[in-house]
């Protein structure tokens, strides 16, 4: 059975300015705000939520299945998923729109100035999960509001399990839409910020909304990973990575991990193990989908990293 993946399909405009904002912004004048900077360096990158966690399962050897929705400047994705073995049946291409987009300007500190357009994601709702997909598991990442709460819903009615993943959609939902999800879910993934902000909005310790899932995995960049699962805390080390380069798209290889250990009935610990190998293999290079490495590779780094294998 396929591991469904319901999120945001995006390209990524990384622009770097070679100076520094602070130096063409000035505070007593930010009310008549009217700048521009000039980018030498420009790169497009393939990105989004769900193609980036496809991307990853399928150097972990998995078949996932991509729910989600591009506009009319779809072919390069649609190339690239075809390259890559990536089935399309579950992409839709709405007419007349552009596909999810962030532009991203940073300076020599590592400022960001970013802007996103949804495009097509606004339009995720408009997918429907039905049993005929043949998902036996599935995450919900972050994308179009009402197309998250959707597929929430039917993925709990058709009885599939599934990871609830908000990310950076998290401010999005109020504490009863939250709660609902957490409720819905066997499985949710939040980064240190994420889960304080889900604490703050809901009401509830991580703790608490860990008693009714299988699993409730909580990142911690550097620190490491925790993960709450049938009454315990889990600690995870983080894995080294070669070379820290740009953390763009390390939580998506991080939720990959997670994903191919519950497929694979992994315990726990190699289940966070793995994922934060992931994370840590993805770090090396920039952007969310440019890092390359075979099934042979990862379960020698994981047998380097933490000494056992996969």
């Amino acid at each position: 059975m396929s591991t469904l993946i319901c999120g945001s399909i995006a390209y990524d405009n990384i622009m770097v300015f070679p100076g520094r904002f602070r130096d063409h912004i000035l505070p007593e004048q930010i009310h008549i705000l009217n700048v521009s900077f000039l980018v030498p360096e420009l790169r497009r990158e393939f990105g989004g939520c769900a193609g980036n966690i496809a991307y990853n399962l399928r150097l972990l050897g998995e078949d996932p299945l991509v729910m989600g929705t591009v506009g009319d400047d779809s072919l390069l994705y649609f190339e690239r998923f075809k390259r890559l073995g990536i089935r399309l049946d579950c992409v839709r291409q709405v007419p007349q729109t552009l596909t999810a987009q962030a532009f991203i300007t940073t300076d020599l500190d590592d400022n960001q100035i970013t802007a996103f357009h949804p495009g097509a994601m606004n339009h995720s709702h408009e997918n429907t999960i039905t049993p005929k997909l043949g998902a036996g598991l599935a995450i919900v990442a972050p994308d179009g509001k009402e197309g998250m709460i959707r597929h929430a819903r039917e993925l709990a009615d058709l009885g599939i399990p599934f990871m609830f993943d908000p990310g950076q959609g998290l401010p999005m939902f109020s504490g009863s839409e939250l709660l609902a999800f957490v409720e819905q879910a066997s499985y949710v993934a939040v980064n240190d910020y994420e889960g304080r902000l889900l604490e703050d909005r809901t009401g509830r310790k991580l703790e608490q909304l860990a008693t009714g899932l299988k699993a409730l995995i909580l990142t911690r960049g550097a620190e490491g990973s925790v993960i709450f699962a049938g009454g315990e805390r889990i600690d995870i080390p983080c894995a080294r990575a070669k070379a820290v380069v740009d953390p763009t798209g390390c939580g998506d290889a991080y939720r990959a991990g997670l994903l191919h250990g519950i497929a694979s009935g992994l315990d726990w610990q190699k289940t966070g193990r793995l994922a934060s190998l992931m994370g840590a293999i993805k770090v090396a290079s920039r952007g969310g989908q440019n890092h390359s490495v075979s099934r042979d590779e990862i379960q020698s780094l994981f047998r380097q990293n933490f000494g056992s294998s996969l």
